[in-house]
Formats: structure tokens, sequence, C-alpha cells
């Protein structure tokens, strides 16, 4: 068994552990010895096991896997077990380069080569820490001679107690089936009023797109600011995953809805040979 690497960044009290093989993954945010994000086990060997990985170049599920583009059909494999929606791209399954590192700065790449997924492309991750907080910039860039559908997202891990609260600027949420893909949308608050700040807990599975995201999330722990998420502004979708009964949650800045090839107005770009498409996400940490 190959071993994986860890980059480690830094800046002062703050750092940013990374790992390259599996994923191009965040496997803790650390400040003044607290995480700030779910942190990785230290045996870990499935990108699901991070506190964050990238989504590139779709988020979420595509029914069946399966999807046209004009004349050409695409099929891909399923990639989380047995379920059969095949889930975010290929790059969180996927080892990443680094390209550029100093103490506080990072670049990752991962290239693509046309197979299910039939179009060649790169994906770059660029990491930069501060003393409180860190910055990533995440950008899919078209590398094959017709055009290519893309949607890029963060999938970040927070800790979560019986106490933690989030609060976030969305205007409704997308209904799910019983394989977590989207039916019918729903204005307004549904279940948890993330709008005024509501406890992260529910007594079943929290697994949804809520729309019209303002670009703002914070955290709270008893009241207190942990941290604040902010996203690019075309991430208007925020995708909250909650597990009943697990010590974390999800709150995931992307910039289109799931299932997107099967829905109108989804989000999902088509990019032309040679075209960028670049999303960030910021977190900066309350100490």
């Amino acid at each position: 068994m190959i071993a994986l690497s860890t980059l480690t960044l830094t800046a002062r009290e703050t750092a940013l552990e990374l790992n390259p093989d599996l994923g191009g993954a965040i496997e803790a945010l650390r400040h003044k010895g607290r995480d700030y994000m779910r942190p990785t086990p230290e045996d870990a060997r499935d990108v699901l096991e991070t506190a964050s990985f990238p989504l590139v170049p779709f988020c979420n599920r595509i029914r069946n896997g399966s999807f046209s583009v004009g004349t050409q059909k695409v099929k891909m494999a399923p990639n989380l077990g047995d379920h059969p929606h095949t889930l975010h791209g290929q790059g969180w399954r996927a080892r990443w380069s680094v390209v550029e590192q100093s103490p506080s700065r990072a670049v990752l790449t991962y290239r693509h080569q046309p197979d299910e997924w039939p179009w060649a492309y790169e994906a770059r991750q660029v990491f930069e820490l501060r003393p409180a907080g860190l910055r990533v910039w995440l950008s899919v860039k078209n590398l094959s001679p017709t055009a290519m559908p893309a949607g890029l997202g963060f999938h970040p891990y927070f800790n979560r107690t019986p106490r933690t609260r989030l609060k976030a600027q969305v205007d409704g949420v997308w209904m799910a089936d019983a394989d977590c893909l989207p039916t019918e949308w729903h204005a307004g608050v549904w279940r948890k009023d993330w709008t005024l700040g509501d406890f992260v807990n529910d007594t079943g599975l929290i697994d949804h797109c809520h729309t019209g995201f303002a670009g703002r999330a914070d955290i709270y722990e008893d009241g207190t600011p942990v941290l604040t998420l902010r996203a690019s502004p075309d991430c208007h979708w925020l995708h909250i995953y909650v597990p009943p009964g697990q010590d974390y949650f999800c709150a995931e800045p992307v910039n289109h809805m799931p299932d997107p090839f099967h829905h109108a107005n989804s989000g999902l770009r088509c990019l032309k040979p040679g075209e960028v498409a670049l999303i960030w996400m910021d977190i900066s940490l309350h100490s």
C-alpha cells in the first residue's frame, strides 16, 4: 500500500493540513490547537473521512450517471459503493499534484483525460492560509476541442454538538426523494430556519440543496461565533448535510443544484475550449 502524503501550511498559530494523494483534500484546519473543521483520522484512506474536498467538474448526484449534451450521450459508473447515482465528478477520487508550495500557500492540480467523462480538463486548487483564516480557490479549465459542461463546489465538514447553530441566508430548498435527488422546490423555511440561525440537529437525515444562498454562513457554539464561511457570488446554492447521531455536518457552497442535467436553470455552465470557471471559499476563524 502506497503511503499517503500530508502537506502542512502555517500562518502564526494557524495550521492547515492537506493531502494531495487523497482527493486533494483538507485534512485539518487548526487555530491555537483547536480544530475548526472535522479532523481526519490518522489512518484515513477514504476522502469521505477528511475535513473538506473539492467538487469538480460537477457537484452532488447525477441520476444514474446518465445525461446528454446535444447529441452526445454520457453514462458514468457509480462511484460510491452500490449507490446508483454518480457523485461529485472525478477530482475527489483522484491524486493531485503539488505545483507550488510556500509556508502559507500551496497550489494543487489534477488533470483529467477523457474516459466515461469524455472531456479533458485541468482542475486547480489554490490554498492561502492567514493567521485567522483560509481562502481556497477552485477552478476548472476545459482542455477539450468541444464545449464541456462544468460545475464547481466545496464539501467542508464542520464539528457539531447539541449546541451548534448555523445561520445562512437562503430563500428555499429542493425537496428530495429517497436517493437524495431533487424533486420539487419549496419556497422559504422547511424544517430548520437557517435564516435566523437554527440548531444543526434533527430527528432524521438532512441532505438538501438550499437556493438563494447569499454567500455567507455563520457557525455558532452556545451562541458564540466559531467561524464565518463566505463563498464567491456565483455559489447561489448551499447544500446542507446533517447525518443524525454524528458529531459533524456539512455546509457546501456550490454553483449549481444536484442532478443539474435534468432540471432547468440548474446553474451548470458550459465551457468553451480553453475557457476557465472559478469559485472560492473563505473561512474566517473566531477564537
